[in-house]
């Protein structure tokens, strides 16, 4: 079976980004996107933000807009979940039908990780990650609502700042001595965990969760609270799990690509068939500024967006290497921050700002090289922190820490 076509499997925004790619880069023959989700491809942040918050609706969170695929002549095939993928056939299959295919980019993302717990399937658990997900959740966090959020990560401090400003009570739940501690550090995390108690949130870190409590029997059992490993027991209406994703593999194993901790590609993000590439939460690629030359695989907005341009440029013939640093964003309450980097591996962080005051700059070093960087409330310097970090040398700290020199001179003055 014969094709000239591109398929790409993923309706989100790596899959519809990798159309415009693809497009971008001189494709003509046919783009077809299947998506497993009835919905024109959107974009992931919006759903812990402005959508959550009643701010904003559906069509806030669309990447592709109406009128998108007449824009870039893509063929949806929508509701229809990709059942298998044939790679010596070259052909993709929905329902009964196999779809042919030259080239295949698989964007197939993630799916969130619901523990194997007592009464994690109870009525009045949820887990965020679809839009589906977040207006179900949207309409349970009313006035007066108890919510316990499990996880103190990304997902879990947003949606526990959205469910305080909707007015709900909030108990925020998880490992570590403070928020995000495994990402930004200590003093960081420990500035994040201040922001949510001055909001009235109690935050409580440390014992594991065994357990979800249960109120009512049958056709009236509902989520009740969360059992804690010290045997306590916090009493909440909603549950919320917000403790990470797992890459959708299942599809890239069945078919035999090679397989770890997502999908194996090289640096040009093509997997180990020659007419497959891979973008997004499953990709894991080659990056040259990756600490110690690590693989890596990356699950945030800016890594789908670029990352699926970038498959569907080189499906498309373009070759190029992708080279684009991680970088995302976080909105809580009045706190904006932006992060660029690898948030492993780091043994220091240096602060140019204040904690106190909500507005600094906390540099990530590993042997005295900037290796991320977050923003907080300080904006149009994220591009400087990049051209640090990509530089891959060690540099002055007190430069960096001097609030007195403009964030464009860094690169100039701060590298050793």
């Amino acid at each position: 079976m014969s094709s000239d076509e591109i398929v790409i499997v993923g309706g989100g925004l790596a899959g519809a980004k990798a159309a415009e790619g693809a497009r971008e880069a001189g494709w003509e023959g046919p783009i077809r996107l299947v998506g497993s989700e009835p919905y024109l491809p959107y974009e992931r942040p919006p759903l812990s933000k402005g959508l959550l918050l009643g701010d904003d609706g559906p069509q806030a969170a669309l990447t592709a807009k109406d009128g998108w695929s007449r824009t870039f002549d893509v063929r949806l095939e929508l509701g229809a979940p990709v059942t298998a993928i044939d790679l010596a056939a070259h052909t993709v299959r929905i329902d009964s039908a196999d779809l042919p295919y030259a080239r295949l980019v698989l964007a197939t993302g993630a799916e969130p990780i619901r523990p194997d717990l007592p009464g994690a399937d109870l009525p009045g658990v949820f887990t965020l990650r679809s839009l589906d997900d977040a207006l179900a959740l949207r309409d349970r966090l009313v006035p007066g609502a108890r919510v316990a959020v499990v996880g103190a990560s990304w997902i879990g401090t947003e949606v526990a700042a959205v469910a305080r400003q909707r007015g709900a009570e909030v108990v925020l739940l998880g490992r570590g001595s403070v928020p995000l501690e495994k990402v930004l550090g200590p003093e960081v995390g420990g500035f994040y965990g201040s922001v949510h108690a001055s909001h009235g949130v109690e935050v409580r870190l440390g014992p594991d969760v065994v357990g979800i409590e249960r109120s009512g029997e049958g056709d009236d059992a509902r989520a009740a609270g969360v059992r804690l490993s010290d045997g306590s027991v916090v009493e909440a209406d909603v549950v919320v799990l917000g403790l990470g994703v797992r890459p959708s593999l299942s599809l890239a194993k069945a078919a035999g690509l090679a397989v770890e901790d997502g999908v194996l590609a090289d640096a040009t993000l093509r997997t180990s068939d020659r007419d497959a590439w891979v973008a997004g939460d499953i990709a894991s690629h080659a990056h040259p500024s990756a600490p110690g030359g690590r693989r890596v695989r990356v699950e945030h907005w800016g890594n789908a967006l670029n990352q699926g341009l970038a498959a569907g440029a080189n499906a498309a013939g373009a070759d190029r290497p992708y080279e684009l640093l991680p970088y995302f964003f976080s909105d809580q309450y009045d706190v904006g921050m932006e992060y660029s980097g690898w948030p492993f591996g780091f043994d220091e962080t240096l602060l140019r700002g204040s904690l106190e005051d909500g507005e600094f700059v906390a540099f990530q070093l590993r042997d005295g090289v900037v290796v991320g960087g977050a923003n907080v409330n300080v904006w149009d310097v994220n591009e400087h922190v990049q051209t640090l970090i990509r530089a891959a040398r060690p540099v002055r700290r007190e430069i960096l820490a001097d609030p007195s020199v403009d964030p464009a001179d860094w690169p100039r003055l701060a590298l050793a």
